[in-house]
């Protein structure tokens, strides 16, 4: 047993110095950026926020308004490959490609069955191989399989947390490292497995692993702001890849309902009578993909050598995902503007980090 004492941090455990800049407004900023990988030879023009394949965020209706603002989307592995096909007909013709499409896969046989059959129809060249233990040995021969079978894809594989991981799954052919263990809303691998690692410091350590092979790193999981966005591209995430921020949208999976709600409020009847008041407010369901819900409805239950690692929770339903698409690429241009960066790829060199206890007043509520 050994113990790492070097501090670790997160998302809410620093905040951005602001820096003298010569860009005078948001505007002046480019948010889009051309992507060179070390195994796929096809650039990728995108601004590199990725919905995650959830089976409530990468749906075919969030991959659509992703592409309108040149975000990405992975889209969550529960869809047939016949719905794949037909999704990825129809969106070539609407958007002229799938450049920004990453179809998901685990590692077993029926995954890669279903792979092939996708791959085969010529109509994406992105993978996502999702595992919740990348450490798994399964996992770096999975790879190397699916490199040999398709040299030309820009495989992105995960999810791990340290550097020595990352160099190895690049080195046997992902392109791309999925990092993150444990951040995520809805994900409880933390508290039952006592297993995980600060995200922020997990983005510093893995980029600098990755980009010395010629890799690259997506922060997964952990962001609960558009700012944390931010520090994660900062901090030399090449991606960064959101499940809640994007879900409880009307493109979002998930089921919705109505509750009423008791108010302090009172309604004046008449002259006598008075009632408090009710309120009706909509929700969404959002569940991890680890969860016991989603074993029963993905899987058809959980098997008995294994526990629940994710929760379902109920969030306000919040409309359309497009102004939340666009305050994140607010956010974004805003802090580039700030940092003196004008180019997204040039935000970790301008990046200087101060430490804090705090990074919000909360005193009117956490909006």
């Amino acid at each position: 047993m050994r113990i790492y004492d070097d501090i670790q941090l997160d998302y809410c455990d620093v905040l951005l110095r602001p820096k003298r800049s010569r860009l005078a407004s948001r505007s002046e900023v480019d948010v889009l950026r051309e992507y060179s990988f070390k195994w796929c030879p096809h650039p990728l023009n995108a601004t590199g926020i990725i919905a995650s394949n959830m089976a409530t965020t990468g749906t075919f209706e969030i991959a659509r308004e992703m592409q309108k603002q040149h975000l990405l989307c992975a889209l969550h592995k529960h869809y047939t490959a016949g719905e794949l096909i037909s999704f990825l007909e129809k969106n070539k013709t609407e958007f002229g490609n799938n450049d920004l499409l990453f179809v998901s896969s685990g590692v077993s046989d029926a995954d890669y069955e279903k792979l092939t059959a996708v791959m085969d129809s010529g109509l994406v060249r992105n993978i996502c191989i999702d595992v919740a233990n990348g450490y798994s040995p399964y996992l770096i021969s999975y790879v190397h399989k699916v490199r040999a079978a398709w040299p030309e894809a820009l495989i992105m594989a995960g999810n791990v947390v340290t550097g020595d991981m990352c160099e190895d799954l690049i080195l046997n052919g992902a392109d791309v490292i999925k990092v993150g263990i444990g951040p995520g809303s809805v994900c409880t691998t933390r508290k039952l497995t006592g297993v995980g690692r600060p995200q922020f410091s997990t983005v510093i350590e893995c980029a600098d692993a990755a980009h010395g092979v010629g890799g690259m790193v997506c922060a997964d999981g952990g962001c609960t702001v558009p700012g944390d966005v931010c520090k994660s591209l900062c901090a030399g995430a090449d991606f960064v890849m959101l499940g809640g921020m994007l879900a409880g949208h009307e493109e979002s999976g998930g089921d919705l309902c109505t509750k009423y709600i008791q108010t302090d409020e009172v309604d004046l009847l008449d002259d006598k009578t008075c009632a408090l008041k009710i309120e009706e407010k909509q929700y969404k369901t959002f569940y991890g993909m680890s969860s016991a819900f989603a074993q029963e409805k993905h899987y058809g239950g959980m098997k008995k050598y294994r526990a629940s690692e994710g929760k379902l929770v109920q969030i306000p339903f919040r409309g359309p995902i497009e102004p939340t698409l666009l305050a994140l690429l607010g956010g974004i241009r805003s802090c580039m503007t700030y940092i003196g960066a004008k180019r997204l790829k040039d935000m970790p060199k301008c990046a200087t980090f101060y430490r804090v206890n705090r990074q919000l007043n909360t005193i009117f509520g956490n909006e």
